[in-house]
């Protein structure tokens, strides 16, 4: 049972840095003039914003946040998404 907690972390942290390895880099001129990215997007974008930010230390061509959005709605899901590292750092433990 003391190997459960760890493992399930080193899971969910692999499986997270799998899936931000997937995001899709494009150049800053394509991007103002290309899609536009909206809601789910914006929940997605704001999940990975620990894994971008860290990749932005090292790189200058990896973004936290998508300039060419639909407005409100991507910065709703932004904001959703961000927010939801702070409810599973929460602690959860049974008294």
């Amino acid at each position: 049972m003391k190997l459960r907690k760890p493992l399930l972390f080193a899971t969910a942290i692999i499986a997270a840095l799998l899936l931000a390895s997937c995001a899709e880099v494009q150049a800053t001129k394509e991007c103002l003039t290309g899609r536009q990215y909206g809601f789910l997007y914006g929940l997605i974008h704001g999940f990975i914003t620990p894994l971008s930010f860290i990749a932005s230390l090292f790189k200058d061509d990896v973004a936290i946040y998508a300039v060419n959005n639909t407005g409100g709605l991507y910065d709703l899901g932004f904001l959703l998404g961000s927010s939801g590292w702070g409810f599973m750092a929460g602690n959860r433990s049974k008294k």
